[in-house]
């Protein structure tokens, strides 16, 4: 923790409004979300100032606790930003303690909304649900059916009832996690049912994709996916249909042809002919805004991430707005659940907080000329592009530390119960997973425990728990474990690796 903070990096400001792009801290956090931010995971404010002190931000566990029963607090406990304010402070950076460990990648990892179960998602077809309550024990082993490349994602639905898996196929598949079956072989043991997102009223578009992104909404009647066609599908589990196609990410150019020398125009009376072609672009994520499942957000190689109100969609299926600021594509979005915040992680090695409310409904702006060759996949960032930023930038805030290659890395608020949603956290190419202050951008802990990229990560909704899912085929948890006896440390398995 120590070396962490003296390695300290500070988020940027999105606009000049905002502040200066270095240093900044809670009182100069020109926004609202500083303001919640502190509601949900500050001390009391009685106490504060009863206490005092040179930093009214943090006042340590003892005087609460001395507090609480003198009755400074005017009640019987802790409020819940109170609470929050003491478990922000023990982050679970004890470790690494080995969950399980496969052969092939380790693509996801996820807890189901009560923190009992663990999903992890390897690309060698294999899903494994782990209950936590039970010591990690394997409580249902999915061999996943008609695999294209790796499981790219999965969701557990609210009623841990019901799991649904993609993979790079225009099919997503859903598995019954509550049966008692715990091997669960694909219409083998027990039928994977998949829902034809490329089929509309028994029609076959012809069209081949893969799924990126899939998600459950808060109530599990609907599940909303990301594809590599440039669209959003929303698939209704209760009529068991795809019930909405969303052409979310086109690359729109106007080109006037003009025929000199051996070129060649068409005039129509006196004008040239404008041509309008369209260029489709991966969209790499997607999520419901709020429990109300009207908003999505979505996020695309075309480094623009989209709002749209499924209320007010039209037959041109156009956003409500446009979040412009990041450089590259965009390879995760995750939301505060509140339908105004979010944020998103992009291939220009930046993680941006943005609010809805500075969308933009014109993204003519949005894209900046690229005169350079790169590709995320096999080739590092190059280092003069690291601290470049977009002139129209809507951000809130920029955080920069991690690396964003190879693979669509994943970041996460912090979970609300524990922390207020104090953190940001995001796994790495290097191996680490990154943990921000949301209002300072201060890097106030790394875990380094992979040999290589973290494509995903998650932490217990309730308790100090953090996993890492790896390349490495590991999946490993760092806790806070108080005063307990420590398991032994994890003790690595020497393996041959292969380039795929």
């Amino acid at each position: 923790m120590t070396s962490s903070r003296r390695n300290t990096k500070f988020c940027d400001k999105a606009s000049a409004a905002s502040g200066s792009s270095a240093g900044t801290s809670s009182e100069h956090f020109d926004h609202e979300i500083a303001q919640l931010t502190k509601l949900r995971s500050g001390p009391n404010e009685y106490i504060s100032k009863l206490i005092g002190g040179k930093n009214k931000d943090w006042i340590s566990p003892v005087k609460m606790l001395a507090a609480r029963e003198s009755n400074c607090f005017q009640k019987s406990k802790f409020s819940m930003a109170d609470g929050c304010h003491m478990l922000s402070r023990y982050l679970p950076v004890n470790g690494p303690y080995l969950v399980d460990q496969m052969e092939s990648c380790a693509y996801v990892s996820q807890f189901s909304s009560d923190g009992s179960l663990l999903v992890a998602g390897y690309q060698g077809s294999h899903i494994r649900v782990y209950n936590v309550e039970k010591g990690w024990k394997v409580q249902k082993d999915i061999l996943a059916r008609s695999l294209r490349w790796t499981v790219t994602d999965t969701s557990l639905s609210p009623d841990k009832r019901y799991l649904v898996y993609s993979s790079m196929s225009p099919i997503v598949h859903i598995v019954d996690v509550g049966s008692s079956v715990t091997e669960s072989l694909a219409n083998v043991t027990e039928i994977h049912e998949g829902l034809y997102l490329s089929i509309v009223d028994g029609e076959d578009n012809g069209n081949s994709f893969s799924i990126f992104s899939v998600k459950f909404s808060t109530d599990g009647r609907e599940i909303v996916a990301a594809s590599s066609d440039n669209s959003i599908y929303v698939y209704d589990l209760v009529a068991n249909k795809r019930t909405l196609r969303i052409h979310a990410h086109e690359l729109q150019s106007l080109i006037s042809l003009i025929f000199l020398v051996n070129t060649l125009v068409v005039y129509i009376g006196l004008h040239p002919k404008v041509i309008v072609f369209s260029v489709m672009e991966d969209v790499n994520t997607v999520c419901f805004a709020d429990e109300s499942g009207h908003l999505i957000y979505s996020g695309s190689d075309d480094s623009l991430c989209k709002v749209w109100d499924r209320r007010c969609l039209t037959s041109r299926c156009q956003p409500s707005g446009t979040l412009i600021g990041h450089l590259e594509g965009i390879t995760f979005i995750d939301s505060r659940g509140d339908g105004r915040y979010f944020i998103s992680n992009g291939k220009d090695q930046t993680i941006k907080l943005w609010d809805i409310r500075k969308m933009s409904s014109n993204s003519a702006c949005a894209t900046t000329p690229r005169n350079y060759d790169w590709d995320y996949r096999w080739m590092d960032y190059p280092e003069e592009l690291k601290k470049l930023r977009h002139p129209n930038d809507q951000s809130l805030a920029t955080y920069r530390g991690h690396s964003v290659l190879r693979t669509l890395i994943r970041c996460h608020f912090s979970p609300e119960y524990s922390t207020g949603q104090k953190y940001i956290y995001t796994g790495s190419n290097d191996g680490t997973v990154y943990i921000y202050d949301l209002v300072t951008g201060a890097l106030v802990s790394k875990l380094s425990h992979h040999e290589t990229t973290v494509r995903d990560c998650c932490w217990h909704p309730y308790l100090p728990i953090v996993i890492s899912s790896s390349w490495d085929g590991m999946v490993i948890r760092c806790e806070f474990r108080g005063d307990e006896v420590n398991p032994p440390p994890l003790k690595r398995r020497r393996r041959r690796r292969y380039l795929i």
